[in-house]
């Protein structure tokens, strides 16, 4: 192959997936609808991938050999707010440190056994009080999850245990839509915890019980437990239900519709809810520091019967299956608008294929026709083009210095492309920025900036070229983090991308506090102003009867 030549299958590759053997079907769906092509060890090198999904955490090795190109779909040590009694624990020391008015929206809880005799002192205090509402509890192991092992409980006597479990206060005056149970499965994707960057999905699902709420049946499941896993087994699942319909699932939308008809403005209970998710985010900020990855969690909301939101347990892979026509309609959607916040850019694609074809032996595009190439819409090479590219592509060194010696030779050049300065590739302009100095004096790099193109370039591709290929100093960032999240025009958050909606930072203070270290102290200082301003009138919610039973 001759020196101006190059394979086109490096440009028109699509972007790859690599997907765990339980990872969600609807997932490999997306991807394909994208023009996204599964991840093949036969074909395909071990980091010629853009996107690892799995459903278990990825090892460290995974985090720390992690490519400009690449994505994973896990935080490091996520499982921080995940697991139940890790959740517990951090939401009370919290508490302890930045008083309760801020987080007083869990219910109280004991982990068991450790936290039996405080338990059974609060239960004793409770059950002697005159005229106080009757206390109910709920028992849920904290590794398990779709509502397996849960008892709610009103004696003592009852709580039987055979591992570690989480003793709740249950919420005994839920919000009742007909007097049926429901609770709010909110979708949340952290792209960063350093800086702490939070994106709420506008859409999601209302879950009901599928019968009606009785707090004389402890133990009916069906109406206590708001589960898709549990109630898609139950009698009156498939039933029509009077003011919920058939199934146990709506959207988002269909419930602000539904509140605001029987005159309920909703507006200080999302801004409530936005708050939650904030808090509960800053007691696990941050984690280990890790690039390119993300964590999509599943939030669980119960609104109360005075509209107070409260939180049950953070979800850890939220279920992505697909019960009903409802949950493909949100899901769906989620998913490709997750793919459009995770932001691929032509560069990861052109890097992803360098090192795919150094691997083969083929000759590479050069960067002046690969970046032409890439910018005409092939299907599945570009997703969102609004945020801005890598700036720190430090983790690519050891791939390619690693594949430094294999680069193929030069073929003997025709009478046609023989030139005293022939057309560079991309390999050998990255080994020839490799090989540059660290730093360059600043006189040198004006020198540089005006010489004349080479032979063959033109002002434009060479253009081109500087906005796809790394500087010398990105190189060597001392910074671990990539931030594939932040715009071209001021390097802040994407406000908003499909109906992801930027919820933190949410002012420039809470920006800066989000940095180096994450300043706790001063972002609940926002927080709290921003409460504050939050606060609802004396007439903010007007509620009627019909329908909305309180």
């Amino acid at each position: 192959m001759m020196a101006g030549d190059y394979d086109t299958r490096d440009v028109l590759r699509p972007l790859v997936f690599r997907l765990h053997e339980n990872a969600p079907a609807i997932v490999r769906e997306v991807l394909l609808e994208r023009g996204w092509t599964a991840f093949d060890k036969k074909e395909h090198g071990d980091a010629d991938w853009n996107l690892y999904w799995r459903n278990s955490p990825f090892r460290m090795a995974d985090h720390h050999n992690i490519k400009p190109w690449q994505r994973l779909n896990h935080y490091p040590e996520a499982v921080q707010i995940t697991r139940k009694d890790y959740l517990a624990r951090h939401l009370k020391r919290m508490k302890g440190a930045y008083g309760s008015a801020l987080y007083e929206f869990s219910p109280m809880a004991f982990i068991m056994p450790n936290d039996y005799v405080k338990f059974l002192a609060e239960y004793s205090k409770g059950s002697q009080s005159v005229g106080r509402r009757p206390s109910y509890w709920i028992c849920k192991p904290v590794g398990l999850s779709r509502g397996r092992g849960i008892l709610i409980f009103q004696d003592i006597k009852d709580l039987v245990y055979d591992c570690t479990v989480i003793v709740q206060k249950y919420i005994s005056n839920p919000l009742l839509i007909s007097g049926y149970k429901m609770d709010l499965r909110l979708y949340v994707c952290v792209t960063s915890f350093s800086p702490l960057t939070i994106y709420i999905y506008e859409e999601g699902l209302v879950r009901f019980a599928t019968e009606k709420f009785d707090l004389g049946s402890l133990d009916n499941i069906y109406a206590h437990l708001t589960n898709t896993s549990i109630n898609k087994y139950g009698a009156s699942y498939k039933k029509y239900k009077e003011g919920i319909g058939c199934g146990c699932k709506w959207t988002f939308s269909k419930f602000r519709s539904y509140l605001r008809i029987f005159g309920a403005d909703d507006t200080v209970l999302w801004q409530k809810i936005n708050n939650i998710v904030i808090l509960t985010l800053l007691a696990v900020t941050p984690l280990p520091v890790a690039s390119n990855c993300f964590e999509l969690f599943g939030f669980d909301i119960l609104i109360d019967d005075k509209f107070k939101p409260w939180l049950l347990e953070v979800n850890y892979n939220p279920a992505l299956c697909l019960d009903c026509s409802i949950d493909d309609t949100v899901k769906r959607k989620l998913l490709h608008d997750i793919i459009e916040l995770l932001n691929y850019k032509q560069v990861d694609t052109l890097r992803q294929n360098q090192v795919a074809s150094i691997k083969a032996g083929r000759r590479q595009v050069p960067w002046s026709t690969a970046g032409e190439s890439a910018t005409k819409g092939t299907p599945g090479l570009l997703t969102c083009q609004n945020v801005a590219k890598c700036t720190s592509a430090s983790s690519v060194q050891p791939a390619l210095q690693a594949a430094r010696g294999s680069i193929p030779k030069v073929a003997t050049l025709t009478k046609k492309t023989a030139r005293a300065r022939p057309r560079k590739t991309l390999t050998s302009q990255l080994r020839e920025r490799m090989n540059m100095p660290k730093m360059l004096p600043q006189a040198k790099v004006e020198a540089k900036s005006k010489q004349l193109p080479r032979p063959g370039c033109s002002p434009h591709k060479c253009a081109q070229l500087s906005r796809l290929l790394p500087t010398p100093d990105s190189w060597d960032c001392k910074s671990t983090t990539h931030p594939y999240f932040l715009s071209d025009k001021d390097q802040r958050p994407v406000p908003r991308i499909g109906d992801f909606v930027l919820i933190f930072p949410f002012n420039e203070a809470a920006l800066q506090a989000s940095k180096d270290g994450t300043d706790i102290k001063s972002i609940i200082k926002e927080i709290n102003k921003l409460v504050s301003k939050q606060l609802p009138s004396k007439q903010q919610y007007t509620k009627k009867r019909v329908g909305v039973v309180v």
